[in-house]
């Protein structure tokens, strides 16, 4: 098996500020949503302009940030918040942002992207489907960076050794968490990277067929519809090997998580706008012309 490596979490420190690793793991997922986005509105035929990216990244990234916090406290963290730190909210250098709520947060701010510009919210959604693909495979190693989001245990030969003794306080603080969840004495946990195995789905794989799918005028809303359905497939099968959060547990038949439950209105509204965008057959206005 593989040995968990001794990273430190914190970046870099510039004096009382510390830089966190999970903190430019998102800058780095904003940052190629950005140049990814600027690059396919230059090319000939496309609707987009390079400076229209700018603001539409601005509020993509406002909205996604606020709706994972908010999402992630409201529905996984709601007992840190009420019981043990008021300011728990704000502390996203530790972790803790949910997917779900990222989605929700994004696409409430780039509702309101297209009707300042007089979009179509279809066409805004469309063109940036292929966006936080990125974003999600940088988030997924700020999550292995902290120690956090571990799989069941395991014994395959690419699971993880980890030992609290030879970490950093938060991520020794993650392991003896589960070591005391599950009864494991000594402390040495071996698990499942399940974080990696999202990074992977969620991340390479979504981005190159939405990248690839995307790449020529397709129906309206047959980009959304394929980003939402195949995200959340990828999502709903990597809870199977992922331990559900503490606080919530499994929700039914020793299995269900929250992570599926919320996946599964992704999956079939997903479903649902690929069978409308072709039954339809709108014509993008992300293009001039069709391709």
């Amino acid at each position: 098996m593989l040995v968990y490596p001794d990273i430190n979490p914190i970046a870099l420190r510039l004096g009382p500020i510390r830089v966190h690793w999970y903190g430019i793991m998102y800058l780095l997922g904003f940052a190629a949503a950005w140049l990814l986005a600027r690059w396919r509105a230059a090319k000939p035929g496309s609707t987009w302009k390079p400076v229209d990216v700018d603001d539409l990244v601005f509020f993509g990234m406002v909205g996604g940030v606020l709706g994972g916090r908010i999402g992630y406290v409201l529905v996984y963290g709601l007992t840190f918040w009420t019981a043990q730190n008021p300011w728990y909210p704000l502390q996203i250098w530790d972790g803790g942002m949910s997917i779900h709520g990222g989605f929700i947060g994004a696409i409430i701010a780039l509702a309101i992207f297209a009707r300042r510009r007089r979009r179509s919210i279809a066409d805004v959604f469309d063109f940036t489907a292929p966006l936080p693909a990125p974003g999600l495979f940088f988030g997924r190693m700020g999550n292995f960076i902290n120690g956090e989001l571990w799989g069941k245990p395991t014994t395959l030969p690419w699971g993880f050794i980890v030992d609290p003794r030879h970490l950093h306080l938060s991520q020794a603080s993650n392991a003896l968490s589960e070591c005391a969840r599950f009864g494991i004495t000594p402390c040495i946990l071996r698990v499942q990277a399940s974080q990696l195995y999202e990074g992977f789905l969620e991340g390479i794989v979504l981005f190159a067929l939405m990248w690839w799918f995307t790449s020529t005028s397709r129906p309206r809303l047959a980009p959304s519809g394929l980003f939402l359905l195949l995200y959340g497939l990828f999502r709903f099968l990597v809870e199977f090997v992922r331990v559900p959060d503490p606080q919530i547990g499994y929700l039914a038949w020793g299995w269900l998580t929250m992570g599926q439950v919320l996946s599964l209105p992704m999956i079939l509204i997903g479903g649902a706008l690929l069978t409308y965008a072709y039954s339809a057959r709108v014509r993008s206005g992300n293009f001039a012309t069709a391709q």
